[in-house]
């Protein structure tokens, strides 16, 4: 048999184990898993000392185009995406203009057709509005889903009242995200807020504001028959009240819950400023148990970047948001390293989660008829993270200087090899991701 790529000796990840076997691709696609010794190739990737895993997916990015491309646009995100192992991304709707029609869609699939390093979908503002027509939207060609903002964050999408949420959740059919803050104690709060000290932040923003808005999501979901994904868990007490409402809500962990904690902000600052905000550390322990007992779904790095000028403002002048796809791979591959998760639940987290919760078509596993999509690590390799690495156009990271053990070295989409040492080895090729409950019927 002639492939047009073959991937020899790497050790393969997927959903029956670990082991060191050949993989052969054809069409984009993976065409056979096995012993391909006696086979040849357009291109052959010798893999051996390295692991394959399955196309890691990014489903919560900003990469703030149209309207703010001085912070980044969708070809610089997506190539700090793929100089970090990741595959595909959904990237977010508070762009300038909102991504909250058919026509706003549609121009951000234009845009990144052909022009974003990685395949892509991109998540439709859910609104008072347009809460009539979400059921369609969410059908639309590139759409990731239905995203509603309960808390305010950056940009102008915010339905913080339950009855707003019902009306939009009473018409989707997909799974819906929310960013799960309580709008109204966010308002009471707001003299939480110490100018010049970001870490009055998680102070402001506190844990009750977060379970107080995840409590009456789960409710208005449970009321309408809505599934719903809540985005950036930061606290304990929500993944202890997730546990028990599984059968209608998902959930997401970020690395940089998992990994900072209240105590840097003397450190970094305002680099480290987020909506939900990085917390004590119990939060933190909190998020890990999710991690550890199953109950968070999916990793979103939920990459927001702002100029350095602009996150020197002082606080609370300062925007939440920080860089993270190209960080989200090797820190977590640094977790694994440390015992504190298997790279089995990392895979899990990565691309089977992303693949199952929200329905992608040939996306997620390492499976004959899938997509040829690879992320390949050394998982022995140590680096230090570097702002000088950085692909993104705000060009930093809050992990500038954190050494790791674990490193992406080699990004394969549909059978392109698109990164490889750091280096991008393929034009940009990036293609909207399909998802099987929107498929044409």
């Amino acid at each position: 048999m002639i492939y047009d790529l073959i991937l020899t000796g790497g050790t393969v990840v997927n959903h029956d184990g670990e082991g060191v076997r050949d993989i052969g691709v054809k069409d984009g696609r993976i065409a056979t898993i096995g012993d391909l010794r006696q086979a040849s190739a357009g291109e052959t990737i010798d893999c051996r000392g390295l692991h394959i895993l399955p196309g890691v997916i990014d489903s919560q990015v900003h990469f703030r185009e149209p309207g703010l491309e001085h912070k980044e646009d969708l070809e610089t995100g997506s190539r700090a995406a793929v100089l970090g192992g990741v595959t595909a991304v959904f990237e977010m709707p508070n762009t300038n203009p909102l991504t909250t029609s058919e026509a706003a869609l549609a121009d951000k699939v234009r845009r990144g057709s052909g022009r974003m390093h990685c395949d892509f979908a991109f998540w439709v503002g859910g609104t008072r509005e347009n809460a009539k027509d979400v059921g369609e939207l969410e059908r639309l060609p590139g759409a990731a889903g239905i995203k509603v903002f309960m808390g305010s964050s950056t940009g102008d999408l915010l339905v913080e009242d339950d009855e707003g949420v019902a009306s939009i959740l009473r018409n989707t059919r997909r799974r819906a995200a929310f960013h799960s803050e309580d709008e109204f104690r966010l308002r009471e709060r707001l003299n939480g807020r110490i100018d010049g000290d970001p870490s009055s932040h998680p102070v402001w923003r506190d844990e009750i504001a977060a379970l107080r808005c995840t409590e009456r999501l789960v409710c208005i979901a449970r009321n309408v028959r809505a599934r719903i994904h809540v985005l950036h868990i930061s606290t304990a007490e929500e993944i202890l009240f997730l546990e028990q409402h599984k059968d209608v809500a998902t959930c997401e962990a970020t690395p940089h819950h998992l990994t900072l904690s209240a105590d840097d902000y003397a450190r970094l600052g305002t680099l480290i400023q987020m909506n939900p905000p990085v917390r004590a550390a119990r939060h933190r322990d909190g998020v890990w148990q999710g991690i550890a007992q199953g109950i968070v779904d999916v990793l979103g790095s939920d990459h927001a970047p702002h100029t350095l000028a602009e996150k020197a403002k002082p606080y609370p002048a300062s925007p939440s948001g920080m860089t993270g796809v190209q960080t989200l791979v090797p820190i977590m591959l640094d977790h694994v390293n440390a015992g504190r998760l298997t790279l089995q639940r990392f895979v899990d987290l990565s691309s089977h989660g992303p693949q199952r919760i929200f329905g992608m078509a040939r996306k997620g596993r390492i499976a004959a008829g899938y997509d040829a999509d690879f992320t390949i690590v050394d998982m022995k390799r140590r680096e230090t993270i570097t702002n000088a690495q950085a692909g993104s156009k705000a060009g930093w990271t809050p992990y500038d200087g954190r050494e790791v053990t674990g490193w992406p070295v080699g990004t394969v989409i549909r059978g392109l090899r698109v990164m490889w040492e750091g280096e991008i080895t393929t034009p940009s090729q990036g293609k909207a991701v399909e998802f099987s409950e929107a498929l044409a019927e």
